[in-house]
This record gives structure tokens, sequence and C-alpha cells, in this order.
């Protein structure tokens, strides 16, 4: 009796457990929503996939890695994109029309507007060929038609039409963004070559005057002097990666450092202070060691007796707090002010460059904070993001 009880439990127990299974998947089910609901999720989740591609530009290889993810998204036997000389990419059947296909383009290419094209200017004689219909929708950048999106179908319609004229608009917008990641990127490469043109003639001059005194007196120094040198410049005239990491850049500021000090001597000490878990933190290249140079440069250079600058990086959460601190002469708070909003006159040793730069890599809430006055020193906060979208190797 035992034994039979024990196997009816068991079954019972079994039979639960497939009802809550069964429970469990249907209710999984009702989380998916309606199938408009599903429908709408997997046309985000295609345009999701097409996007990356695209924001690299039109080229060959972004419409190629892009063009299977705008067939789906279309739902058509065949789709093309062209830019305005030549087809980049198909995906789908009747790649034999591509010649002709480039010729009807033409007139979307010149006029900017969608065409639809019938069985007269598409059909052909092959026997398995089912096209009988092209739509082209051009490619708008700027106002500039830079190519086109190309749909072949059995069955044209109005609908068809509508959709292609969407989705190439969707494509055009990528595009445009694509344009705007590469004038941010030649915009701050141009920042960059500014900062290091303002940086470059009085640091060189006052390093090379401050090796020369070492060379009769003191020629191993001398020598030292010119490799840390050598070091300093090279990172600085890097062509590669507009970002670097906070390690990098601070490797670069203790070589700066050890050439101000063969030129300041015992005048100038330096307290560093960095949480090691910030180190890998990427940013913008050449946006902590300006803040340095303005503290030693403005902040210490005409300050009678010994000038203390402090530099701490620290773990903030989310973010990395670098902040850069000396006790030398300050500045005017209404002069600083007109530096950090882009007042170029006013600028003290790029300030106002780093802070653009921050803000257009990182968002307005990550520009420098300056707190200062006439003889009271000159305190610079700077909050990186550790993790942040776009800010790759």
């Amino acid at each position: 009796m035992g034994d039979w009880r024990g196997v009816l439990l068991a079954v019972l127990v079994v039979a639960l457990l497939a009802g809550l299974g069964v429970l469990a998947r249907r209710r999984h089910r009702r989380d998916l929503g309606t199938p408009a609901d599903r429908a709408t999720f997997a046309t985000l989740h295609t345009a999701s996939l097409a996007s990356p591609p695209l924001r690299a530009g039109l080229t060959a290889a972004s419409a190629e890695r892009a063009i299977r993810h705008l067939r789906a998204l279309l739902g058509t036997p065949a789709v093309a994109l062209t830019d305005d000389q030549r087809v980049l990419a198909w995906d789908g059947g009747g790649a034999h029309h591509a010649d002709e296909l480039v010729q009807l383009a033409h007139s979307t290419l010149a006029s900017g507007r969608t065409h639809a094209h019938g069985d007269s200017e598409v059909g052909c004689s092959r026997g398995r060929c089912e096209l009988r219909g092209s739509v082209i929708a051009p490619l708008i950048v700027e106002d500039r038609v830079v190519g086109t999106l190309v749909v072949l179908t059995d069955i044209s319609s109005a609908s068809l039409v509508r959709a292609t004229t969407e989705v190439a608009r969707w494509v055009s917008g990528q595009l445009e963004l694509a344009e705007l990641d590469k004038s941010r990127t030649a915009l701050i490469e141009a920042e960059v070559r500014a900062l290091r043109a303002q940086i470059s003639p009085h640091f060189v001059y006052n390093s090379l005057t401050a090796i020369a005194s070492f060379v009769r007196t003191d020629p191993e120094r001398a020598r030292a002097l010119l490799v840390e040198f050598a070091d300093y410049t090279r990172y600085s005239f890097r062509r590669q990666g507009e970002f670097t990491t906070l390690a990098e850049e601070l490797r670069a500021i203790e070589r700066y450092l050890v050439l101000e000090q063969a030129r300041f001597g015992d005048r100038l000490v330096v307290t560093l202070r960095v949480a090691p878990e910030v180190l890998p933190v990427r940013l913008p290249f050449l946006s902590v060691q300006p803040l340095v140079e303005n503290a030693i440069r403005h902040g210490l250079e005409h300050k009678a007796g010994v000038g203390h600058v402090t530099i701490t990086a620290e773990d903030d959460r989310t973010d990395a707090l670098i902040t850069i601190e000396d006790d030398g002469v300050g500045e005017d708070p209404e002069r600083m002010r007109r530096v950090l909003a882009g007042d170029a006159g006013a600028d003290s040793v790029g300030l106002g460059n780093v802070d653009e730069r921050l803000r257009s890599v990182f968002g307005d809430e990550y520009g420098l904070v300056v707190e200062t006055a006439v003889d009271a020193g000159t305190k610079v906060l700077v909050r990186i993001p550790k993790f942040a979208p776009g800010v790759g190797g």
C-alpha cells in the first residue's frame, strides 16, 4: 500500500509540474504581445542590425553588410544600394538587371524623387525571372542625392512605393549621422592640432633651455632629460587615435613634470594620487595635460617661493573624477567664465579647447568645472564616464 501511495504522489507531482509549465508557456506567449507588437519588435530589431554599417557611410563594404537587413525590412525579392555611379551591393535574385537599373536610377539621382518602373522597363525574357517592376528611392545627405535604394518586385503597388521611400529616408538619416560623425572627428582633430600648436612653442623653448643648462654641469641628467623630452613629444604629436587611456595621459604628464621640475628646481612640488581602477578609462587625447600645464604656466610661474600642484584621479561609481589643483596666483573668475564660454581671446593653454572636446564627446555634464580667484589658486575638476559608447580604442 505504501508503494502505491508513493507512486500516486509522484504522478500527481509530475502532473502539477507539467501544468505549471503549460501556464508558464502561455504566460510567456502573452508577454510577447499581440501579432502587431511582435511585428513592430521584429522591424525595429532588423533596423538596428542595418544601422551600424550604415553609420560608416555609403561604401561598398557598408552597403554589403546592410543590404540583407534592408531586404528583410521590405520583404521583396531583391534589393540593391547604389551610389551615384554603380551598384554597391545586391541581395536577392535578378542581379542580371543591375546594369539597366543603374541607368534607371539616373532619373532619381537627378530629381531627388522616388520613381517606380514597370514591366516595360524591368521585365526580361528569362523564363525563370519573375521580376516585373522596381522602385528607386533617393538617398539624400545634406540636400545632396548620394545614391539610391532600389527595390525589385514581381508586383508593384502604391504601398511598396511608400515603404521604399520611408526606408530610404531612414537610410539617409543613418548616412547623415555618419557625416556628422566624420565632421565631429575632423573638428576634434583640428582642435587637437590647434592645441599642439599652442602648447609646443612655449614648452619646447623652456624644456630645451633647461636641458642646455645641464649639458656642462651634469651631462648624465641632460641625457636623461632629452629622453624624457623625446618620449613626451612623441606622445604629444602622435597621429593614431582620437582617444587615449588615463594611464597613457598620466605617463605623458609625468614626463612633462620631470622637464618642468628641471626648470623650476625646488620651487615646484608635485603630488600625484591615482586610484588603479581608473587607469584604463578612455578619454580624448591631450585632455588632462593642458590642465596641468595651465596650473604651472599660469598658476605657479609668477608665484614667489614654492608652488604645489596636486593631481588626483579617483573612482566615483560610474565615473572617474580627475582633479588638478595648484596654490598659485589664481585667475579672475570672470575671465575663466569667458574661457569656458568659448572666448578664444581669453583662453589659457587650451582650457576652452579641452572643455569643448569633453562636452562634444561625453555630453554637457562632463565639461570642466573650475574653482578659482585671484591669489587663491585654481582647482579644475574633470569628470569622465568609465564607459561611454563610441569611445573606442
